[in-house]
């Protein structure tokens, strides 16, 4: 099933799309003993193979009624307010190209850029490391700062540079500490499309202290999500999935999920070490080679659209705001 969240103008309703490509209100649809699990995407998600169940059957005898058309809803985040949301630097051509970028940018502010290229290139200190081979690495965002499909993204006033980061995302179902690998993937209720938008700039000065993104990826709407979650039934392998990034129709980078250096099993079970996980955690896969505007050097404008696609998922577009003063 795709699942989304949708607001018609009463306010965040939870439905699914069904054959003709509507919207089926599900809690609506429900009959009562079931409505309450069906009343929110995290409802849902924390009702387990009951409330799917539910929500399978009413996608299955949906006639139209409670249905609407997708023209005239405002999508929101399928999870609204994830329970958390941890983002993984997964992808190594995109470390590389991110990598290379970072030492070019440098060298450009020296008085002889070329030398001083040379000397960081020979330096080592733009390799990656050896532990990234070996363990996953991830940064914590925040899960207030989601926006859904077709929003408009704002334009923090702190940033010059504003850019987008082509990522998919896997959506914890089920509850679980110490995860083998081996039953990780059981513990994924479905998949997103993630844009984890930054203020490239900004996160340029807060690496510098080397404790990760800070004001560079937290900012108001900066998280887009969408446009629905697919359960993990419908996509059993992520394994070997296109991706590719559009502005304004033009496409910009393609890649593939196979270039992850750790499945989401292998993140899961990594994280869930010593750690509970809970139904409505986010794991986000990490930008894909190719995928910002860092590696190919076109980063966004105000009033660009810019759409995200992953095979078997869909498409997630968003509107660039205007700067502000």
């Amino acid at each position: 099933m795709k699942l989304v969240t949708f607001d018609a103008g009463e306010g965040p309703r939870t439905g699914a799309i069904i054959g003709d490509g509507s919207i089926v209100d599900l809690a609506a649809a429900a009959p009562e003993a079931a409505r309450g699990m069906l009343s929110t995407m995290l409802a849902l998600i924390e009702g387990g193979e009951p409330g799917l169940d539910a929500a399978r059957e009413i996608v299955a005898r949906s006639r139209g009624d409670h249905g609407y058309d997708p023209a005239y809803v405002r999508y929101l985040p399928p999870l609204p307010v994830p329970n958390s949301i941890r983002d993984f630097a997964n992808f190594e051509l995109h470390c590389l190209q991110a990598l290379e970028a970072s030492m070019r940018m440098r060298a450009a502010s020296q008085p002889d850029p070329e030398a001083a290229y040379a000397g960081f290139k020979a330096s080592g200190a733009y390799d990656l490391p050896a532990s990234w081979y070996q363990r996953p690495y991830y940064f914590k965002g925040n899960r207030m700062t989601c926006s859904g499909h077709d929003s408009v993204i704002q334009w923090p006033r702190f940033s010059g540079t504003m850019d987008y980061e082509l990522e998919f995302a896997a959506v914890i179902g089920t509850r679980g500490a110490d995860i083998a690998e081996a039953d990780a993937d059981a513990h994924i209720f479905g998949y997103m499309i993630y844009n984890d938008f930054s203020a490239r700039d900004e996160q340029v000065r807060d690496q510098q202290f080397r404790m990760g993104p800070s004001k560079g990826k937290d900012f108001d709407t900066g998280n887009a999500m969408g446009p629905w979650i697919v359960t993990r039934d419908e996509l059993p392998d992520v394994s070997n999935l296109a991706m590719t990034s559009r502005i304004n129709g033009e496409v910009q980078g393609r890649s593939n999920s196979s270039g992850m250096q750790f499945s989401f099993a292998q993140c899961i079970a990594f994280v869930s070490r010593d750690e509970t996980l809970y139904p409505g955690d986010v794991f986000g896969s990490g930008t894909a080679g190719n995928g910002c505007g860092f590696e190919t050097g076109r980063y966004l404008e105000p009033g660009d659209v810019i759409e995200l696609e992953v095979e078997g998922i869909g498409v997630l577009r968003n509107r660039i705001g205007e700067r502000r003063s």
